[in-house]
């Protein structure tokens, strides 16, 4: 069973809405939504150290036997992993004659130059220097010193996550800078207006203004439209662990522990200059039901279904970026 909002329990983890408000006739949020809490509360999130660590993929997109390659804040970067499975990553430059290391096999753990046969195992070798590299079992990150300038942490900020979870990795490309991603999470009185497919009966229990320390969280009632008048209702809190990560967490409801954590990574800028922006976002799902190991199991049917559900979000929501950083690039944005 599963406690909601209210603190009622259910044996199934879906509700009946009474009655559906017509979009039109729901409650405004723009009083609520006041530019300086959320722009207060990203000046905290930026302030907070990252430790030059950048989500670059899924852990699971990298396999044995083949590389990844990235590009991060302009800098090529690729990875692989060596003999034991164990990550790696440096330049995405041959030291030799720059060939581009993305195109390069991978053989028995050791990465091959597909231009002339240099090989690289991870270590420093004819001036490549290899990147520190870490793979949560989720998602795989880089620490990109020269680029982040801050002092760098032995490790990622990872947020705490459900056991025995299912995840499910989204990731889409914006123009825009990682800050234009992160205020657009940490405004969630948008979510009714911007996505009634799946958000209704949005209320903002709680938003920080930074003035006590007591807490930095935007605390959300709300409820996941399933099919018509079904939905899901939870208690959610969002934060902002570090510069680039904007965590969803359900504190109560069905899945109470399941996280989305939404990471930016700068990709440099394109042809015209424009800054482009990845949204790598980590849906790691958990629930203490008997029957979510059915769920668990499948896993791979379920992760498509997933991805597309972040995905028409994420549409959405990197046009509400773009459109920030277009305002903001031109001197126009309020405020």
């Amino acid at each position: 069973m599963s406690t909601g909002p209210a603190g009622g329990r259910r044996r199934l983890p879906l509700s009946l809405r009474r009655r559906a408000v017509p979009w039109d006739r729901q409650r405004p949020t723009w009083r609520e939504a006041r530019p300086a809490v959320i722009s207060g509360a990203l000046k905290r999130a930026q302030a907070r150290p990252s430790g030059n660590w950048y989500v670059v993929g899924a852990s699971r997109d990298l396999r044995a036997g083949r590389p990844l390659a990235r590009t991060v804040a302009g800098q090529e970067v690729v990875l692989w992993r060596d003999a034991r499975g164990r990550p790696v990553a440096g330049p995405g430059i041959c030291p030799h004659l720059g060939a581009p290391l993305r195109d390069s096999p991978v053989r028995c753990g050791t990465l091959v130059c597909h231009w002339h046969g240099l090989a690289l195992d991870g270590g420093p070798f004819a001036g490549w220097e290899p990147f520190p590299v870490h793979d949560d079992g989720v998602l795989l990150w880089i620490r990109l010193d020269a680029v982040g300038g801050e002092a760098p942490l032995d490790a990622p900020v990872v947020p705490v996550r459900p056991d025995r979870a299912l995840t499910a990795v989204y990731t889409g490309v914006g123009t825009c800078e990682p800050e234009d991603v992160v205020a657009n999470r940490l405004d969630p009185w948008h979510g009714a207006w911007f996505h009634p497919y799946s958000f209704v009966d949005l209320t903002v229990a709680g938003a920080p203004d930074g003035s006590d320390g007591s807490g930095d969280a935007f605390t959300v009632d709300v409820s996941f439209k399933v099919a018509g008048r079904l939905v899901v209702p939870v208690r959610a809190e969002f934060t902002a662990p570090e510069p680039r990560t904007v965590v969803m967490r359900i504190t109560e409801g069905e899945g109470a522990g399941s996280v989305v954590e939404s990471h930016a990574t700068p990709l440099g800028t394109d042809d015209r200059g424009r800054p482009r922006t990845a949204v790598v976002e980590a849906v790691v799902a958990g629930s203490d039901r008997p029957g979510f190991a059915l769920a668990r199991g499948a896993a791979p049917l379920l992760r498509p279904l997933v991805r597309a559900a972040a995905g028409r979000l994420w549409r959405d929501d990197l046009a509400y970026a773009e459109r920030r950083w277009a305002l903001r690039s031109t001197g126009r944005f309020p405020g």
